[in-house]
């Protein structure tokens, strides 16, 4: 099964470890990577658009606040919710004092190639 894992967590908290704990947390990430896992950071700005009325309006704000903000996102393929737990745990937001929010993937809808491509 597929998971969809946001990872929260502030900048000054992975400034405050060592590089030493920094390489290591890096390790699993790439591990995730290695294994075929999407890993991705994000930036901290965000454009939140809804289109209640038809119209779209957009606005600067989260739709949801957190505690720390929305670092990063990764994609990945476990057997089960305890094994993307165990790879999880040991990635630099669940480390270094943000969190990681584990949601399994109902579907991916992945395009379709045009006729004739």
């Amino acid at each position: 099964m597929k998971y969809l894992c946001l990872a929260y967590g502030a900048e000054q908290d992975w400034k405050a470890l060592t590089k030493s704990e920094q390489d290591t947390l890096l390790a699993q990430e790439l591990l995730l990577r290695q294994r075929g896992a999407i890993v991705a950071a994000v930036q901290n700005a965000v454009t939140t658009v809804r289109a209640w009325r038809g119209a779209p309006s957009t606005s600067n704000e989260a739709f949801t606040q957190s505690r720390a903000p929305l670092a990063g996102f990764s994609i990945i393929d476990a057997a089960n919710l305890d094994e993307v737990v165990r790879l999880v745990a040991a990635t630099p937001c669940a480390r270094a004092k943000g969190a990681i929010e584990v949601r399994p993937i109902l579907a991916i809808y992945e395009p379709k190639a045009a006729p004739g491509r």
